[in-house]
Formats: C-alpha cells, sequence, structure tokens
C-alpha cells in the first residue's frame, strides 16, 4: 500500500505542473488566416487513396478497399506509390509525400482517405507543402498514425479534416451513417457515452468516468496518445490554448500511457487545455500484471483531475469497429457529468 500511494503521489505531483501557465518563451503564434472547411464529400466524386504511414500487404488488399470506398458511392483512385514498400512504410518519406501532393493538387480528386495508420507520418512532414495544401483544400481522412497530418495540416495550413476510420476499416452500418452524416450532409452531431446495457444493479465497464465536472467550448484537436505526445517539442503540433483535445489508445500499459500523458504535461500542453476527453484506451494493461499498482484509469484522473477544467472518458473513440467520427478544426462543446461531445459547426463547407 506505501508504494502505491507514493506513486499515485508522484503522478499527482507531475500532474500538477500541467496546471501551471506556459513557459516564458513559448513560442508565440502568427497571426492566421481563416479556417479552411474542406469541400462536402458528394455521390459519384473521385476519392485519392494514400498510405503515409504503414504499407499494404498486397494488391488485393487494396482492391477490397476500393470495394469498401465503391460501396459509399464514391470513385477510389490509389496514389501512385500505394504499393511501394520500404521496410515497415509505405514507400520513402519522399514517396509518401509525392502521393500526398498528387492528391492535393489532382482537381479530380475531391477527398483523401488514408488506407490504413501503423507508424510515418511524422516522417513525412517535414516534406510537404503546406501552401499547396492549403490551396488545394480536399477533406483529409484517417486515425491513429495519420492524426499527425490532421494535426499539422490544421497548424500549418489550417484546414479542418475528420477523425475518422481509415479506408481499410470494417465499416459497419452505424460507423458508415455517422461518418456520412458529417462528411456528406455537413451534420453537427451530438455524442454520447452509451448508457449501459448490463443486467446488475449499476453500471460497469462501459460508462462515464468524470475526471472534472462541468461543461466547456472550444476547437476540438487530437487523436492518437502517442503520435500526439511523440510531436510534443515539434513544429507541427498546433497551439492547444483553449482547445477541447479528444484522445484515444490502444495496446499501451498503464506505465506508458502515464509517461505519455507526462510528457504533454510537462511539455506545457494539457495546461492550456479548456477540456479533454479520452476516448477508448483499447488493451491498455500491462500483460505481464495484470494490476500493476494502478489502473489506466487512476492515471487518468491524477493527470486531468488536477488540471481543473472538465474531462470524461468513455465516448467511442479509438481503435474499436464502432469507432465514432470526430471535426478536427471545429468547434464543439462538451459536458463531463453527462459524457457528452455536441459538434458546433460542420467538418465541411
Amino acid at each position: 500500500m506505501k508504494n502505491r500511494r507514493a506513486v499515485l503521489g508522484g503522478i499527482g505531483a507531475t500532474a500538477a505542473l500541467a496546471a501551471l501557465p506556459a513557459p516564458v518563451g513559448a513560442s508565440s503564434q502568427p497571426i492566421r488566416p481563416s479556417p479552411v472547411r474542406p469541400g462536402r464529400l458528394r455521390p459519384g466524386d473521385t476519392i485519392g487513396l494514400v498510405c503515409p504511414a504503414g504499407f499494404v500487404g498486397d494488391r488485393f488488399g487494396v482492391e477490397q478497399v476500393s470495394q469498401t470506398i465503391r460501396a459509399m458511392g464514391l470513385v477510389p483512385k490509389p496514389a501512385k506509390h500505394l504499393l511501394a514498400r520500404e521496410g515497415f512504410l509505405a514507400g520513402t518519406d519522399e514517396q509518401r509525400a509525392a502521393d500526398l501532393h498528387a492528391m492535393f493538387a489532382d482537381k479530380e480528386v475531391r477527398g483523401v482517405f488514408a488506407v490504413r495508420g501503423g507508424w510515418g507520418c511524422q516522417r513525412v512532414l517535414p516534406h510537404l507543402d503546406f501552401d499547396l495544401i492549403r490551396a488545394n483544400p480536399k477533406l483529409l481522412v484517417g486515425s491513429s498514425d495519420i492524426t499527425a497530418l490532421l494535426l499539422a495540416l490544421w497548424d500549418k495550413a489550417w484546414l479542418a479534416s475528420v477523425h475518422g476510420p481509415n479506408a481499410a476499416h470494417s465499416w459497419p452500418q452505424p460507423v458508415w451513417q455517422n461518418f456520412r452524416a458529417l462528411a456528406f450532409d455537413g451534420a453537427m452531431p451530438t455524442h454520447s457515452v452509451p448508457p449501459w446495457q448490463g443486467s446488475g444493479l449499476a453500471p460497469r465497464g462501459d460508462r462515464v468516468r468524470t475526471f472534472g465536472a462541468g461543461t466547456a467550448t472550444g476547437t476540438l484537436l487530437g487523436g492518437n496518445l502517442s503520435v500526439i505526445s511523440a510531436m510534443a517539442g515539434t513544429p507541427w503540433l498546433p497551439d492547444m490554448t483553449g482547445a477541447i483535445l479528444f484522445l484515444e489508445e490502444t495496446n499501451e500499459a498503464e506505465y506508458r500511457i502515464d509517461r505519455m500523458l507526462t510528457q504533454l504535461a510537462q511539455a506545457g500542453v494539457l495546461g492550456r487545455l479548456a477540456g479533454v476527453v479520452f476516448g477508448q484506451c483499447t488493451n491498455c494493461t500491462n500483460p505481464g500484471e495484470p494490476f500493476s499498482n494502478y489502473t489506466v484509469y487512476e492515471v487518468m484522473d491524477h493527470h486531468f483531475r488536477p488540471l481543473g477544467i472538465p474531462a470524461f472518458q468513455g465516448l467511442r473513440i479509438g481503435h474499436i469497429s464502432d469507432t465514432i467520427s470526430l471535426p478536427v478544426g471545429a468547434k464543439v462543446r462538451i459536458d463531463a457529468d453527462k459524457g457528452m461531445l455536441q459538434v458546433l459547426e460542420p467538418a465541411v463547407s
């Protein structure tokens, strides 16, 4: 018990750093142009398929993804290097950047879908022409490692995007309908933590976990926790002042979640936020020790509670089959007590 208190006390002390003002000399943001909302998708539109991170196994995988895009009423257009491979990457950094440039510059292409995540998007960022991308705004869709692209496009081109299933996702009907409403119809949905469906007297498992009560409004930014923590201290992570940060993670032990949140706290990111939404932390347990001193929810609590801002966990965001789509760069309102996120402006024009 003594060790457990010491560990949790240390986490709490670290989290308290996040509430401190940004250090003197922190980078100031230049005056920005107006945000760009990409055009909404329409039946029959051409969609560029890119692999900015991990590689696709073979052409049969591309064929399956293309079938999914056609089932959406869209026309797939594979990038030139879609089947390229450089170790664990889908081609060289320059090839992956070239594919992104080609799709944004192509007047025939209306939207750009990442086929899969993996690792590699952050390596591409120094090679991107953000002026070209801003001059040719397209809806970029993806998640997991694609987080690096979504956030860099907001920071450098101020282009809104959609954190949604990668093209290789299974796309069950509820997931497709949610994405369609956001990307085709310009809907402004409200998402809530699903009500518990169990047979016991009180909720267990999926439920709202509130770390900080109240409501908050701000620009929605976020994605995969490990990617965002790796971007801290680089030129590509947006200024999070007043933002609603959403997070998700998979296959990371509790101590690694603590390590990544500690990085964001000590980098001054958490202390600038207006609110936090942590979606799903899938398989986030230490495989060697089922209970390694503290749970992942205790880790979240000790990082988010000292911030004094609305923060909760439980929305269906992440590496799960029924993940929701969210508009990166849109204004949202959260209610941490109700486990609710309300989109206040369309993701598309």
